[in-house]
């Protein structure tokens, strides 16, 4: 992953937009999840099936975290808690993209989607904690792939850390922001779920409004629609044809068809037909990536059952308080002592204080 770009396909840099970023959305609770979250989720309903496609353990695409970021980190719970990293990348390069008006020649991907989801001792709830992409952050020292450093920088926007350094860095990043120790790492490719949607049958979902995206070519009108794989890209993508054309409008529509997904994967027989739970398999382990201790369909699944307390109706969802930036104010920064509440609920898990859900660029 090389290249950031923006929602509208064009280059996305620390460099500030020519307007002001809306406001982000305020916290929702309930079914809102990410794709790691929906995929951990799906290996839990199914997890019996899935142990005899041990064949598909090469489709899935692993990450040394430990090894890449050392000894240098937060202490983990002292629980039996659990704390994940989920991103949602989208890469902008290939046929399918090309067709999509997606850009098509741009190589790379960028990280669309950042949540810190935390799973309590017990396992029987979950928190995702969300930070916003144009959150100002700094990046600590990493090591790239090749074994060369790229030294600390400050005021570095939190989705621009993947595209110019790699997920390790991400990691550190977000440890280092935080104090919390990431135990496991899910990176989920969005295109990757244009097949998987082909192979459920496609995903029903109620469209809030008419959408008539040029960029993309996505033409909905509002209600219930069925979308195949190449639709359901384009409607997670889609920000021109709804909203404000903001990126939130998009992030709303990518929540919403997740957990339309959720609902159509875990409504079919997957014990019943082992030929259709292959392919849906196969489309799901093609699209992540873990790190080294999840890399396997073995691991995948028996870190799923370990969750299986946990009820998607229960999950909370929050964004990282944050206030806009002072010299930049396209830009937002973690609000304190909000921030800092929040984070340190994590690491102790202890029960979040709802002051730390306030976020003063919401007015909430």
């Amino acid at each position: 992953m090389t290249d950031q770009t923006s929602a509208a396909g064009s280059p996305s840099t620390d460099e500030p937009r020519s307007r002001r970023a809306p406001k982000p959305r305020r916290r929702r609770r309930g079914l809102k999840i990410t794709l790691g979250v929906l995929l951990v989720l799906l290996l839990a309903g199914g997890g019996t099936v899935y142990w005899l496609f041990s064949q598909l353990d090469g489709n899935i695409k692993g990450v040394d975290i430990d090894k890449a970021l050392g000894e240098d980190r937060p202490e983990k719970l002292p629980t039996s808690g659990q704390n994940l990293l989920v991103l949602g990348s989208d890469s902008r390069a290939g046929a399918e993209n090309k067709e999509l008006g997606g850009g098509g020649a741009v190589s790379g991907a960028r990280s669309d989607t950042a949540m810190v989801v935390h799973i309590p001792e017990g396992r029987s709830k979950a928190v995702a904690v969300s930070i916003p992409r144009d959150t100002l952050v700094t990046r600590p020292e990493c090591a790239k792939d090749g074994g060369s450093t790229v030294p600390a920088k400050e005021r570095v926007m939190f989705n621009s850390v993947y595209a110019q350094v790699g997920p390790a860095c991400v990691v550190k990043t977000v440890e280092k922001m935080s104090g919390v120790r990431i135990d496991h790492y899910l990176e989920i490719n969005f295109a990757g779920f244009k097949d998987l949607v082909d192979a459920i049958g496609g995903v029903t979902v109620d469209v809030p409004q008419d959408i008539n995206d040029k960029a993309s070519g996505l033409n909905l009108t509002a209600g219930p629609q069925k979308l195949n794989g190449t639709e359901s890209l384009a409607y997670v993508r889609t920000r021109h044809g709804i909203g404000d054309g903001s990126d939130l409008g998009r992030i709303g529509l990518q929540q919403q068809f997740l957990m339309s997904l959720l609902s159509e994967v875990k409504s079919q027989d997957l014990l019943g037909s082992p030929t259709n739970s292959y392919k849906i398999a196969k489309s799901a382990t093609k699209s992540l990536t873990t790190d080294s201790g999840l890399a396997s369909l073995t691991s995948l699944a028996e870190f799923a059952r370990s969750m299986n307390g946990v009820d998607p109706a229960s999950m909370e969802t929050i964004m990282l308080p944050v206030a806009y930036d002072k010299i930049d104010p396209n830009r937002v920064i973690s609000a304190e002592p909000q921030a800092g509440q929040l984070w340190k609920a994590l690491r102790e898990d202890t029960t979040i204080p709802e002051e730390a859900k306030k976020s003063p660029a919401t007015g909430g």
